[in-house]
């Protein structure tokens, strides 16, 4: 069996393999690996990236990835509201309703 990622290969792998073979080995098994950050501040990292850079389809898996690394909801809560200032109210508002959505999903 398998240890490695193959989170990609699920989500996409059937219309793009290489890509998503790519993301799993590269992004998912080496990048989020390194020992520099832990997973907890990769997640940070990444849904403040996503959430100013207004990637909505991205953001709902990376808020679940966050909780499951020990970011919890109040905390995303504060990243997002702090972030308004920087990336704007729109970033914000709309990174609001897709977090509601993935609490509500998880229970969080």
């Amino acid at each position: 069996m398998s240890i490695e990622p193959n989170t990609a290969r699920k989500a996409f792998g059937h219309i793009a393999p290489a890509l998503a073979e790519i993301t799993d080995k590269v992004l998912f098994g080496d990048v989020w690996q390194r020992p520099g950050l832990s997973p907890r501040d990769r997640s940070l990292i990444t849904v403040a990236s996503l959430v100013a850079l207004y990637r909505t389809n991205e953001l709902p898996f990376h808020l679940k990835k966050a909780i499951e690394n020990g970011i919890g909801k109040d905390e995303l809560i504060e990243l997002i509201t702090h972030l308004a200032f920087y990336s704007g109210w729109p970033t914000a508002s709309t990174a609001l309703q897709i977090a509601q959505r993935v609490f509500d999903e998880h229970q969080t």
